[in-house]
């Protein structure tokens, strides 16, 4: 396409619908060039758009389609609508790790959480559909500002203080009158120079302008809502976001989740106070007995010890631990470590730590043992004399059966423990072997001379931490910021252009705002007041004059 060189002697770029200097219309406008058409559509001020110039290749197609401010209004619609979707029901992230999602979903939910789970709808904020429509905002966005800021840019730059006649007299606020002596021209000057505008002068012609910058709020919202949404995007990459829980029992040590077995933590105890109605003040008594004496907590806190893994492991080695600190986590109260927080979230009591068993001969109903059985880490095998062993063949700490018929665990937590035991004897020097859980004793290769028999149990209280880290954040909260800043710049300030050309001895005044014409109206009259510089009149209210303005475009 061919630049358009317009008789002021400018060349504007292919597309230009407003010259950028003397603002007459290019021979391609949709309106004929006459000075008593509808006004102007000053939107982008007839900047050459490359939406609206290049339209052929699959890249101007993908460009086009993007820089749709309707394509961006249903992109947030569709991001807004998902995200509230996402709120129905408990997200993957907050299910408990010793239950499996699809149990959880039907049990909590019913058919409903079953339609959720299958839909795919439990990991929402994770689905590759999600961030796909996240990431198409974002384009929409970054499309949206560069096709209209860049050109928009150029023109207010390059503008000329002397306007083309026609281009004055389709503006909004519009004015004429005979110029009785040149000292009216210097005062009018005067005050809008102590109206803070920014005038220039040529030829006898004035342009005077303020407020340019808050042309840019709008773009200056896009890149604080690009800066949120790339914010949100980091979230999803390894080691900027976590938001984990750990289940932890008096005693256990664990690998911290998202700290890739760099960090190490023991519950050395967990400690919890409740209210006792005799013993607090009259006022929480009616409310303590409501909830059962000793049911209501006070204050719940885990006494932890943190390690940090010293030097490497091999895949199955115990690591070795260096300690770091001794701290209390309470509610309200995190530990905090290299940009990790640990976090008191909720607790439950009778956690399984160890169970007991005796080996039986069921003929002689002789008992060996007994043998303690550590559900965090079990023994491969367990020697109980006169010839009998114990062997653990298959640890099962959370068991259930699968959907293909099969002993598997739902987690590695200890929450319904079974055991396949290989009982060796002097009779039965091979083996034998029995699947053992709660309340469940089997022989899948027929009846057994020996017996696993259950002999008791010990329980610890478990303590319940969120592990948090959120490296985004400050990322989220200066888009936030860049966002307020561009709303503040758009909404309390308006861009105003005031021109006044000579022309046979006529002074030709016009002038366009953004928003608040009014106000603009009253500047112009206050500067004009006491000389022959006419004052603008509102065109917009005069029959025929109405169609083509748009108020408040950028």
């Amino acid at each position: 396409m061919k630049e358009l060189k317009c008789e002021c002697g400018h060349v504007n770029p292919p597309g230009t619908l407003l010259c950028e200097s003397c603002g007459k219309q290019q021979a391609d406008y949709k309106n004929p060039v006459t000075d008593s058409g509808p006004l102007l559509d000053m939107r982008y001020d007839g900047s050459a758009r490359r939406s609206q110039t290049y339209r052929k290749t699959v890249i101007d197609k993908v460009w086009n389609f993007f820089s749709s401010v309707k394509v961006g209004i249903w992109l947030i619609v569709l991001v807004l609508a998902a995200s509230a979707v996402g709120t129905i029901f408990t997200q993957l992230e907050y299910i408990p790790s010793n239950i499996l999602p699809e149990d959880y979903y039907r049990e909590e939910f019913g058919l409903p959480g079953e339609i959720y789970y299958n839909l795919g709808l439990h990991d929402l904020y994770g689905s590759w559909w999600y961030i796909t429509l996240v990431a198409c905002l974002g384009i929409s966005l970054v499309i949206a500002s560069l096709d209209r800021v860049i050109p928009l840019y150029r023109t207010l730059n390059v503008q000329g203080v002397t306007k083309n006649t026609a281009f004055m007299k389709r503006q909004r606020l519009y004015g004429d009158r005979v110029l009785d002596k040149d000292s009216d021209f210097e005062a009018f000057k005067s005050r809008l120079e102590k109206k803070r505008y920014k005038v220039r002068t040529e030829n006898g012609n004035l342009m005077a302008e303020k407020g340019r910058f808050s042309r840019w709020g709008p773009y200056v919202n896009h890149v604080g809502l690009i800066i949120v949404l790339i914010g949100a995007m980091l979230r999803f990459v390894p080691g900027m976001y976590v938001d984990e829980n750990l289940w932890l029992r008096e005693g256990q040590v664990a690998a911290i989740p998202g700290t890739d077995g760099r960090y190490f933590l023991k519950n050395e105890r967990f400690i919890i106070e409740t209210y006792e109605s005799s013993k607090e003040k009259e006022v929480f008594k009616e409310a303590i007995s409501e909830a059962g004496e000793g049911s209501v907590a006070k204050n719940f806190q885990t006494d932890i010890i943190l390690y940090e893994r010293s030097g490497n492991s091999l895949p199955g080695e115990k690591p070795e631990l260096k300690e770091v600190k001794q701290d209390s986590i309470r509610v309200n109260q995190p530990l905090q470590f290299d940009s990790f927080g640990l976090y008191q979230n909720s607790y439950s009591t009778g956690a399984l730590k160890e169970l007991t068993f005796n080996l039986v001969n069921k003929e002689t109903e002789k008992s060996f043992g007994p043998i303690t059985v550590n559900l965090d880490e079990p023994k491969p095998e367990y020697n109980l004399g006169e010839g009998h062993r114990v062997e653990i063949l298959s640890y099962l700490p959370d068991f259930f059966m699968n959907d293909e018929g099969r002993p598997d665990t739902k987690s590695r937590a200890p929450n319904n423990p079974a055991f396949v035991f290989n009982m060796i004897s002097p009779d039965k020097p091979d083996g034998e072997v029995s699947f053992v859980g709660i309340q469940m004793n089997l022989e899948p290769n027929g009846e057994n001379l020996m017996s696993m028999k259950f002999a008791g149990v010990e329980t610890v209280n478990q303590s319940l931490l969120t592990v948090r880290k959120d490296l985004t954040l400050w990322v989220i909260a200066l888009g936030g910021l860049i966002f307020m800043i561009g709303v503040c710049q758009g909404m309390y300030w308006n861009h105003r252009r005031i021109w006044l050309k000579r022309e046979g001895g006529m002074i030709l005044i016009a002038a366009h705002t953004n928003k608040n014409w009014f106000s603009l109206k009253k500047e112009i009259e206050d500067a004009a007041e006491g000389t022959s510089i006419p004052a603008a009149w509102d065109q917009k209210n005069i029959e025929g004059r109405s169609g083509g303005v748009e108020v408040g475009g950028n």
